[in-house]
């Protein structure tokens, strides 16, 4: 407070926007976007307040991330969203979910990738294609 910096930064985590409520020095702000369907256009106008969406697939769309990151990030978003929508109406339940930033097919693809099949004695082989099967089955 005695040096007056000025600190400015962006976040996905919504529940930082309740800090405002109880710092006196902390401020929200968001980018103004106006919405159609799908369609997302930012208005280069800073509003005060916090938002309640996030529109970080929007960006990475204008920012010309590959469809297939997009498309992972919709799916996750999703999973997500469902999530916590679970999480709301049963409130007893606790254990946390880590998700996967990645299909499973692409760790079953980057195992596979990895083997130095030639250097594996025929024991090592069997026993990694039980180990990549197993894997294959919890996806």
């Amino acid at each position: 407070p005695r040096l007056g910096a000025k600190t400015l930064f962006a976040t996905h985590y919504h529940e930082l926007v309740d800090l405002a409520n109880t710092l006196p020095r902390v401020r929200n702000f968001n980018v103004a976007v106006a919405e159609e369907g799908d369609k997302v256009v930012f208005l280069h106008k800073i509003v005060p307040g916090g938002t309640d969406r996030s529109y970080s697939i929007h960006v990475a769309q204008l920012a010309g991330l590959p469809r297939s990151v997009i498309n992972r990030a919709q799916e996750v978003l999703i999973e997500l969203e469902e999530s916590h929508a679970s999480k709301k109406s049963k409130t007893l339940r606790r254990k946390a979910q880590q998700f996967s930033l990645f299909p499973k097919d692409s760790l079953l693809a980057d195992e596979i990738a990895k083997l130095d099949i030639d250097s594996m004695s025929p024991l090592e082989a069997i026993t990694k294609l039980y180990e990549l099967k197993r894997m294959a089955k919890e996806k």
